[in-house]
């Protein structure tokens, strides 16, 4: 599946409309000759068109130069598009898409919503060295809904042009020089919106209601079901840093069901309770892909930088191909996991608990600060009786969830909540070097039985194995001038 990064802008054009020469403007010095295009477009969708609701768009096009499957999602101010090539008679959206949008959809049949037909007239805008700077299309667009078999068919004319090989800097010039002939940027965000009408759906998004505590506690949670659903098709790609983004977005939503606990509504029957375990599931699913990769990654440069003179045997061969086997492991359970019903049902209790959290009700802000204090103080309290590594490690999570209750509070308590989110981040930076030398040593230990077993040399593990334990303990030496510095923050903030 091929993608890249759309970046264009869309106008509408007044009667009478005359293309302005654009030579000159943007490092464009010639305008190739039109291409005269028929375009037949089919989108799908849901029944409740989660799609759009997403901002995602998802058709099936025949004609001109990228005929096939095209997934546009939104990329920041611009849009991804994925194009996967489609056969003649393949009418229903492939596996490969139907799983890039599953967050989405939620398992929920994709089927024709509009039909949308184009006579383009495109023209290159080309740079003295041959690249193309931008595309302009000239579009004369038709559209029908085919949702209940509405009908509802749209007619109008536009104006559209794509970053090709230039840059952001010249798309501004062209646009001004397009304004300035009279263009005006399109009101509606794509064809298929006007082919919709009043059914096209507003955005996904929590309107902000009742006290500035209660919109801090929905907003925060609702950021992270967004970061959930954003971060999925990448994840099942194989991105590492989306597994890393979407594990941290899990572990925020676990830490806030438990800090911020009685300020949620709807706890029946211990629904917070299954809903954070479920949410631990997903969590886990992704720990074992990310600490793989980042073993894998540690374990590399430990071997790197020793002297190749004390590097005996096939030390870095043998741990690649063990760590690569537990990573394929790891990323089928995860892929497995996002496949089934029990994700997507955790999904939609996760929405549930957002619209619960986005109510008018009142939360005082003492409340809030209060249970955000506690998860500090909790932490405080495991790391003052910590005396094992395991002790340490539990410490650890709790001052997590300690950063996490101040990244919350920080629209309502200012930048002294930040604050002391970043001095608790250095402060599980530390604990978390101690953990992962542990976690390492543990397996280069492993490793090591392996390779003697095999007939191979173990000495260098054990090297690496006393190089990562010093260094675990070292990290150790930081973790009292940490905890200064976040009782200093936290004495700013809560007083």
């Amino acid at each position: 599946m091929a993608g890249k990064l759309e970046i264009e802008r869309k106008y509408e054009l007044p009667d009478g409309f005359a293309l302005p020469d654009l030579t000159g403007i943007g490092g464009v010095t010639a305008v190739g000759e039109p291409d005269d295009q028929r375009l037949d477009a089919v989108y799908y969708d849901t029944a409740g068109l989660h799609l759009a609701r997403g901002r995602v768009t998802l058709r099936r096009r025949t004609g001109g130069n990228d005929a096939g499957w095209h997934l546009k999602r939104p990329a920041g101010g611009d849009r991804s598009e994925l194009q996967l090539p489609a056969g003649n008679r393949q009418k229903t959206p492939p596996r490969a898409v139907v799983d890039q949008v599953r967050a989405l959809t939620r398992g929920a049949d994709l089927s024709p919503v509009a039909r949308i037909r184009t006579h383009r007239v495109e023209r290159a805008l080309r740079a003295a060295d041959g690249s193309t700077v931008a595309l302009l299309a000239d579009d004369t667009v038709s559209t029908e809904s085919l949702r209940n078999g509405a009908g509802g068919a749209r007619e109008w004319h536009e104006l559209e042009i794509e970053l090709v090989d230039g840059d952001a800097a010249a798309l501004e010039r062209l646009d001004a020089a397009l304004r300035k002939a009279g263009a005006r940027p399109a009101k509606s965000p794509s064809k298929l919106a006007q082919a919709l009408g009043p059914d096209y759906p507003a955005p996904s998004a929590v309107q902000p209601r009742g006290s500035k505590s209660r919109q801090a506690l929905a907003a925060y949670i609702a950021a992270q079901r967004d970061a959930l659903v954003e971060h999925d098709p990448h994840v099942r790609e194989g991105d590492a840093e989306s597994v890393h983004k979407m594990r941290v977005a899990t572990r925020r939503l676990r830490s806030t069901l438990r800090s911020f606990r009685p300020l949620l509504a709807g706890d029946k029957d211990g629904d917070l309770d299954r809903l954070h375990d479920e949410i631990k599931w997903v969590t886990g699913l992704l720990g074992d892909v990310r600490d793989t990769d980042v073993m894998g990654e540690r374990l590399a440069h430990l071997v790197h930088e020793e002297p190749e003179e004390l590097v005996l045997g096939p030390v870095a061969a043998r741990i690649t191909s063990l760590l690569a086997a537990r990573a394929a492991e790891a990323r089928r359970a995860l892929v497995t996991g996002l496949d089934s019903e029990r994700y997507t049902s955790l999904l939609d209790d996760i929405d549930a608990l957002v619209a619960r959290t986005a109510t008018p009700e009142n939360v005082p802000r003492k409340r809030l600060m209060a249970r955000a204090r506690k998860a500090l103080r909790r932490a405080d309290g495991r790391m003052d009786a910590a005396r094992s590594d395991v002790e340490k490690h539990e410490a650890r999570k709790a001052y997590k969830r300690a950063r996490y209750a101040a990244e919350l509070v920080a629209p309502v308590a200012g930048g002294t909540a930040t604050k002391l989110a970043d001095r608790v981040t250095d402060l599980q930076d530390a604990l978390g070097d101690h953990q992962d030398a542990m976690v390492t040593g543990e397996l280069l230990k492993q490793y090591a039985i392996t390779a003697y077993g095999a007939g191979e040399n173990a000495f260098t593990y054990g090297l690496l194995h006393a190089r990562i334990d010093e260094h675990g303990r070292r990290s150790l030496e930081d973790v009292p001038k940490a905890r200064r510095k976040v009782r200093k923050a936290a004495r700013a903030l809560y007083g």
